[in-house]
Parts: C-alpha cells; structure tokens; sequence
C-alpha cells in the first residue's frame, strides 16, 4: 500500500533499524558514569552528537537532543526568550509555522509576552520586507521555518536572517521538513529539526544554539544536554537518528531531483485531470518531496477515505477532516482553497509505478465523492441571461464543508449577469472557501456581512 504521508512521519530508514539495534546492546548504560560501559555510552552519544552537528552545520558543543521535534522549539523559544527579557518580550513568527511555535506565542501571550504573526503571500511565503517591518526594538525573538510541512514552500531564510541580525535579533528556524534534503541558509540563531521527519525514530528532536546567543533554560535545572533537556537521554534512538541523517543526505541531491520529477507530474496531472481543482504553494521555491491541492465541492473526509480504500495513504489540511472543524491555519493564512485538500509527500525511495496508478485512481475518486454530495455534472452552468430573479439567499446553516459552496454553485445560474447571492453559513471554512469558490469560477465576491446566526456571504455573478 503506497504511503504518502511522509511529511508528518517518514518509514524508519534502513539505517536507523540497523543502528538502532546496535545501540540497544552497547548503548543502554548512563552516559554520565565513568566505569565502562557509560563510557561507551558517552562515545555513542559524543559521535552521535558530532554527525547532527556536521549535517546542521554547528558545533557538537552549540546541539542538544531532545524528547522530540516539538520539545526542541518549546525549548528553544523559551529559553531565548527567557535570556533575552531584558530586551524586552516581543515574539515574532509567520502565521504558518507549525502548531508547535504558535502554540508557544500562544503560551507567551498569556503570560503577559506580546506576539505578531506575519502574514505570507498566496503562495506560503513571507515577504522579507514584511517580517522585517515586524520587529521592534523589544523583539527578543523571531522565528521562521525553513520550509512549510503543508504546502511544501520554502522561506526566505537568508534574507530573513539578513534583517534579523540587522536587529540584533536572533531567528530560530524550523528545520523539521526540509533539514533531511540539505543544509540551512546560514545566518539562523538557533535551529529544531524532529528525527522521525527524515527517517530517524521518534522521540528525538534536536535543538542547536549559536555561540553567543543569550538563552536561561526554563524549568528546573537538570545536568544533562547543557541543562537545556532534562532526562535520561534515549541514546539508542539518538544514535539511530544521527545515522539515519548522515544516511538521507548522503543521497538526498539524487533522491530528492527523482522526487521533483514525480511532484511535478503530480501539479500537471492533477491540474489538468481533475476539474475544479487548486495546486497550492510555491511552484519552484519547494520542498522536493510534497505536493498539496485542494479540490472544489468534495468533502475532505470522505475523499481520504476513499483514497485509503484505494490503497493510497495520504493527508488532508481540510476542516471536515480535523477535529476542530476549522480550516488548516496555513491554508487559512495563505487565503487558498480548503476544501477537499489532500497533501502528498513521497518518502525516499517512491517507485514512478505508484505515483501513477494514484493519478489514475484521483479523478474517478473525486468524481465519486462529488456525485454522492449531489454536486451537479456542470455546476453553476446556465444561460446568459440567468433567471428572473435579481438575488437569491441560501441557506446553508448548520451545514458543514463543502455543503455550502456546492449549494452556492447550484444557484449562481439562477441569478441575471450583476445579481447577487448570498449565503448564509456558520461553517468557518465558507469564511475561506467562498472566496476562493470566486477567484476559481470568475464571480465577484462582495464580501461578508453579519447575520443572526454564523455570516451572510454575498457574491455577484459576472458571467
């Protein structure tokens, strides 16, 4: 069964099998002990500490491990914001890092910090000029990733960096997607990748912090990892994880131009076989391995289900698909298309086969789903002149995606070339997805107006 949801997990590599059952046997004593066997635990950890180094691009001594990806950017923003207060507690971050950041500025706002979330452009991006105008003079950090886990776009790191020391602030970038495929642009502060993103096990982060950048790690001081990590390290995974890395780089230049192949087929097929359809992010600026695309009048849920029964595991950026019932934070910053989302990430080693037999098997998916919601063959299609009527309401209350917008593109026909429709919905992706619905079908979209209940959103029909 093809897997293509490397982006939140990649399969264990080969190598860190391998390594991983090595340690077991050599690496389970404290690596704090001077008796024997911690002193092969120390050399274990000390080597495996050296090759995350080299592929980070910092000194053994400026990279602890961590519990995992998430511990190392909680770590990390805390600590530099605690060594940094008396500058002030101002936190800066694109409004599409990972939930882990945001979940941070979010912690730091409460606590009486300030935070500013940089808008990006439609294709995921910051602009520099915009992440640079959002610092101040009490900005004790900013953060950026170094490329996007939904969408694929990598960041302006360096110019970003550029504007940062310009400020006297330190970055923190978020390597967890792209630290597998090569290193980062120089110029960052501090840095967290997570292991399981390229192959390693999980349960390991890694956090690296530059020489001179003032940092207090919180809670209560433990001796181990710099006293930046508390705990026992888990030196068996740590060591898988540094192998593994050493391993994916090592091919990760072939690998990832056979990959760019195969994403690039998969932008151009599913743009011109699927109808009705948003590729989203970066065409060029992107991670090799993910692809993202969003599909009008198909409910989320079911288009993963239907794929899974397929045989194709793959992950979604949908509301209908999470728990929240709210839209994908990313997708929602870069003002794209949410419904019917589906994200692609190959892992190493994807056969060409498997890529094709899903491109064969999406169109009649999205069919499927889409005439089981009651989408109509041609929707929105009527004659020129329309119907009598100058307005039409709908009413698509306590209806969830894509319930909304498929009712909008029944009726867009119904109403004269400069009439108007408007509907009425408490779904908060009709907040995104109506918008985009009229950017995809050329009509006017008015705007949003209050209602008793959820929003009234008006569109105009231009043709």
């Amino acid at each position: 069964m093809p897997y293509f949801d490397a982006a939140s997990s990649a399969p264990l590599h080969p190598v860190a099998r391998q390594a991983l059952l090595a340690s077991l046997d050599e690496g389970w004593a404290d690596p704090a002990r001077l008796y024997r066997e911690g002193r092969r635990a120390r050399m274990l950890l000390d080597a495996a500490r050296g090759t995350a180094a080299e592929a980070v691009g910092c000194r053994p001594d400026e990279l602890v491990f961590t519990p995992s990806g998430t511990a190392a950017v909680h770590a990390g923003i805390a600590g530099a914001l605690s060594g940094r207060r008396r500058v002030g507690r101002h936190l800066v971050a694109s409004a599409v890092e990972h939930s882990s950041v945001l979940h941070a500025a979010a912690a730091h706002e409460a606590a009486g910090g300030s935070f500013a979330g940089v808008p990006v452009e439609r294709t995921g991006a910051v602009d520099p000029a915009v992440f640079g105008a959002a610092l101040r003079a009490d900005t004790a950090l900013a953060c950026l990733q170094s490329a996007n886990h939904e969408v694929g776009t990598e960041q302006p790191v360096a110019a970003v960096a550029a504007l940062c020391r310009e400020a006297g602030v330190p970055l923190l970038v978020d390597a967890a997607q792209s630290l597998g495929w090569g290193p980062v642009a120089d110029g960052w502060s501090l840095l967290t990748a997570s292991a399981h993103k390229w192959g390693g096990p999980a349960g390991v982060g890694l956090l690296a912090v530059r020489k001179g950048v003032r940092f207090a790690p919180g809670g209560p001081a433990d001796e181990r990892e710099s006293g930046r990590s508390a705990g026992f390290e888990n030196l068996p995974a740590i060591v898988a994880a540094a192998a593994s890395l050493r391993a994916v780089r090592a091919g990760a230049e072939a690998e990832a131009a056979r990959l760019r192949a195969l994403v690039d087929l998969v932008r151009a097929r599913v743009a011109a076989g699927v109808p009705d359809v948003e590729v989203v992010g970066d065409p060029v600026r992107r991670l090799p391995h993910l692809v993202t695309f969003s599909c009008l009048y198909v409910d989320g849920e079911s288009l993963l289900h239907e794929l899974d029964r397929a045989g194709f595991s793959v992950s979604s950026g949908s509301s209908c698909t999470s728990s929240t019932l709210t839209p994908s934070h990313v997708l929602k910053a870069m003002g794209v298309l949410s419904e019917g989302n589906v994200r692609v990430s190959l892992p190493a080693g994807t056969p060409a086969g498997d890529v094709e037999r899903f491109l064969d098997v999406l169109p009649g998916v999205v069919a499927e789903v889409r005439e089981r919601l009651g989408v109509p063959a041609a929707p929105g299609v009527s004659s020129p002149a329309g119907g009598a009527a100058g307005s039409l309401v709908v009413d698509a209350l306590g209806r969830r995606c894509p319930i909304p917008v498929i009712e909008l593109a029944k009726v867009i026909g119904d109403v004269p070339v400069g009439g108007t429709v408007t509907v009425l919905s408490d779904d908060e992706a009709a907040r995104l997805d109506i918008p985009a619905w009229c950017e995809m079908r050329e009509q006017e979209y008015v705007g949003e107006e209050p209602a008793e209940r959820g929003a009234a959103y008006v569109v105009r029909r231009l043709g």
